[in-house]
């Protein structure tokens, strides 16, 4: 079920969103203030949307929507709902990583149809992207990220690492290796994945540990392993 956080010091509001997306089949968690938000995130609450009002007691919305994209990659939908409707409001709104901005007074139909489409847009682009700890891929683009900065990999150097990255922990064996990236190519040897890895490992530099050679098994991507 998807799961959609509103975020709203007025409680009549949070009251109306929760009883109509309930009814539309979408769970709700609600927060009052934007550190409440910010708590249930980190509490493992992330939700699939989050309909965050700018005018919130204590941390604003935009500013709360910055910390949330400081912390999910822009993975997390943000449609903003306020009484403001200027321009730079706008612009500030869409600068703080929100997907869509709704003003109040809003109709129910109109909320349920941004969400439909903010929702379609994102599955989308998830649809293209896995999350690895702090590797992000694009596999569409064949590129990867650690905490936002693009590795310069090959092509087999980063379908190596994506294939580890699919099964974060479990360990595959060269071969394995060997017919997942190259496939049947007589040719090429099992000491041809242990040149692309450490090329790999070198470019990961800090967090070079990620990867993990374990003896007798083969190679695996370890998230509790960054440094």
């Amino acid at each position: 079920m998807i799961k959609i956080l509103v975020v709203d010091d007025e409680a009549d509001i949070r009251e109306i969103l929760s009883f109509n997306l309930s009814a539309a089949g979408y769970q709700v968690i609600e927060a009052d203030s934007g550190e409440a938000a910010m708590l249930l995130i980190q509490q493992g609450e992330a939700p699939d949307l989050i309909l965050l009002d700018v005018m919130l007691p204590g941390i604003s919305g935009f500013k709360l929507a910055g910390k949330i994209r400081s912390l999910d990659n822009g993975l997390i939908p943000i449609i903003f709902l306020t009484a403001r409707d200027g321009e730079n409001d706008l612009l500030t709104g869409f600068s703080a990583g929100g997907d869509d901005y709704i003003r109040k007074p809003f109709s129910t139909s109109e909320v349920l149809a941004r969400i439909q489409a903010v929702l379609r847009r994102s599955r989308k682009h998830r649809s293209n992207v896995l999350q690895a700890g702090p590797l992000s891929f694009d596999t569409a683009g064949g590129s990867v990220a650690i905490d936002g900065q693009e590795l310069a990999l090959s092509r087999k150097e980063f379908e190596i690492l994506l294939l580890l990255a699919s099964e974060p922990g479990r360990s595959f064996s060269r071969n394995e290796i060997l017919q997942q990236v190259w496939g049947a190519v007589p040719y090429v040897l099992e000491r041809t994945v242990d040149v692309h890895i450490a090329r790999i490992r070198a470019k990961l530099g800090e967090k070079r540990a990620l990867v993990q050679n374990r003896q007798g098994f083969g190679y695996s991507l370890e998230l509790d392993r960054e440094v």
